[in-house]
């Protein structure tokens, strides 16, 4: 229901400002505006979204079959079991889900967004296996979504690319700030689901893990910032990430050949769902980037900009955060919107600026809420989302308000 009233709220919006600008601004192109904003999602959402992941959700999903018939994955369940079974309770022990989402996670940390999207789809079909009531979230699944929507990544790669292709002095100052802000966001979400389920976060096995998870992104950051210079980190995280994604296919193949499985079948077996559910996500993700669209074309964006730094104003608050805002406002929305944006704003005010860096932190803080939840709530048939929006936008807003504060702590 949350989300059918935000679709609403969408075009309503869109046609009450557009409707004013019309009337007493005179401005007679805003509902062509509106109209193209329609048309151009909804062609996008299909040639550039829909039908490039039919291919990568084929390429996956074979993988991820091999890998489920070699065993790999019920030797991932077996490893992250004691933590997953407290994190998720009502996935049972050693259960292949277990591993695919790990593995989804693991693609999502690395930044491999070709890999962990066919992978979490994966996941979550799983868990829908498991769901007693096909229509609604389980609390599974939607602990799963609001984790993914905190967007938690290692290696902000296009990030730090981007910065440098706009000749920023050193592109990589806001890795750190980046991996902080989207750890809150993680665990903001996590601690909020956990509460609502009654999970007892304080479990020793969930401390250990997270204590641990904690320690290992802090050497990481400490060794990287330390001993590699910046071209050197670039350098690293190319060649790892791109090694380890090429790393499974290997192992699990290899694993299908100790298991004497027939590797070509089992792949063409899970490939064959990919075009499937390619298919069946169209008209949830169609639905969602158009309302999105037509919401970005009024210009609400704008004013609720011009809302925020008039109260800054009037509170005697510093207004620089203000100029990087738009990014945070359309990351629960659109994720290529936000990506232009924060290209947008580093141009405006330069890379280096601390609207310019700031831009960048807020869009590595978390992911693309509402988009996350049409495709993978769409992609297994779920019509009731109960409070996975609420909690994946408070998850949201936890990263904003820590990239905010970092920010100013690191950039001044």
């Amino acid at each position: 229901m949350a989300l059918n009233y935000i679709w609403i709220a969408f075009f309503l919006i869109a046609f009450v400002i557009a409707l004013i600008r019309l009337i007493f601004f005179g401005d007679t192109e805003i509902f062509m505006h509106l109209v193209n904003g329609m048309f151009d999602s909804s062609k996008s959402s299909v040639m550039d979204i829909a039908l490039p992941l039919a291919g990568n959700m084929a390429l996956w999903l074979g993988i991820m079959n091999i890998g489920e018939k070699a065993g790999a994955i019920n030797f991932l369940s077996r490893v992250v079991g004691p933590f997953f079974s407290r994190l998720f309770p009502e996935i049972p022990k050693n259960h292949p889900a277990t591993g695919q989402v790990l593995m989804s996670f693991s693609a999502n940390l690395l930044g491999l967004d070709n890999a962990a999207t066919p992978l979490g789809l994966k996941a979550m079909d799983s868990m829908q296996e498991l769901n007693p009531d096909k229509e609604t979230a389980s609390n599974a699944q939607i602990m799963y979504l609001v984790l993914l929507t905190s967007g938690l990544q290692i290696l902000p790669v296009t990030i730090i690319a981007q910065r440098a292709i706009l000749h920023a002095a050193n592109p990589t100052d806001v890795l750190i700030p980046c991996i902080i802000a989207t750890f809150v966001s993680a665990i903001a979400g996590m601690l909020l689901v956990a509460i609502k389920q009654k999970i007892n976060i304080f479990d020793r096995v969930i401390v250990i893990w997270l204590g641990g998870i904690i320690f290992f992104i802090a050497l990481m950051i400490w060794c990287l910032t330390h001993y590699l210079t910046k071209d050197q980190i670039g350098l690293v995280s190319k060649v790892v990430s791109n090694l380890l994604l090429y790393l499974v296919p290997v192992v699990f193949i290899i694993g299908g050949l100790y298991k004497k499985i027939n590797v070509f079948e089992a792949f063409i077996e899970g490939a064959k769902r990919g075009f499937e559910t390619s298919v069946k996500i169209i008209p949830y993700l169609v639905a969602m980037l158009v309302g999105i669209a037509v919401f970005r074309a009024c210009g609400a964006l704008g004013y609720v900009n011009d809302g925020l730094r008039w109260i800054c104003v009037q509170l005697n608050l510093d207004t620089r955060f203000v100029d990087a805002m738009p990014v945070a406002y359309l990351k629960p929305l659109s994720g290529s919107g936000s990506k232009g944006m924060m290209i947008n704003v580093m141009q405006t005010f330069k890379p280096d600026s601390f609207a310019g860096r700031l831009a960048c932190v807020f869009n590595g803080s978390s992911d693309t809420t509402f988009y996350i939840v049409a495709l993978y709530f769409g992609s297994v048939g779920i019509k009731k989302s109960r409070y996975a929006i609420p909690a994946g936008l408070f998850a949201d807003l936890a990263g904003i308000i820590a990239a905010i504060f970092i920010s100013y702590l690191f950039f001044g």
